[in-house]
């Protein structure tokens, strides 16, 4: 196969790099993420399908490289906890406030539906070419799809509290 081409990666790059901040939430991790996909995709050009789409192919790699980092963080996590004994550690106030304040809709929204709606929305690919992505069944991209929108529009209007959990209104009840 022929060797990559540099301006076809270029042109790619800053989607990918748009894919990756909205899977991890940090600029560093998301230029750190774009940086191994990258690395794992030239080191595999010879693996590629030259009928494949690159753009496509990349985000699979990426997708999976950041599913790949999110299981090592969780067995790190339980190792850890194994070792030590802690169960958990406490943010500062400073991150909390912080946290608290990037937080929108879409970042509430589970990783998985971020991501489908980052490839069919933002990045334009097809149900076609997200199902070769995630590989995952065409019907599931689909319903999945509907799932994070509708998810979506529940946050956008305050009705969840992100968990697909109803908030419970405010009442004031009468008392004699």
């Amino acid at each position: 196969m022929n060797p990559p081409d540099d301006d076809q990666l270029r042109d790619v790059l800053p989607r990918l790099r748009r894919f990756a901040l909205s899977l991890t939430q940090d600029p560093s991790n998301a230029d750190n993420l774009v940086q191994s996909t990258m690395e794992k995709a030239i080191g595999r050009w010879h693996d590629r399908r030259a009928d494949g789409d690159l753009r496509a192919w990349l985000f699979s790699i990426l997708y999976r490289q950041f599913i790949d980092g999110q299981r090592r963080a969780k067995r790190y996590t339980r190792l850890l906890q194994l070792f030590t004994g802690e169960t958990s550690t406490t943010a500062s106030a400073e991150e909390v406030v912080i946290a608290r304040a990037t937080w929108e809709a879409f970042d509430r929204l589970p990783a998985e539906q971020r991501a489908l709606l980052m490839l069919v929305t933002l990045e334009g690919l097809s149900y076609r070419e997200v199902s070769a992505t995630l590989n995952i069944p065409m019907g599931t991209v689909m319903s999945r799809l509907s799932r994070a929108r509708r998810a979506l529009r529940t946050l956008d209007e305050g009705e969840s509290d992100g968990a697909g959990r109803q908030k419970e209104q405010a009442a004031l009840r009468r008392l004699k």
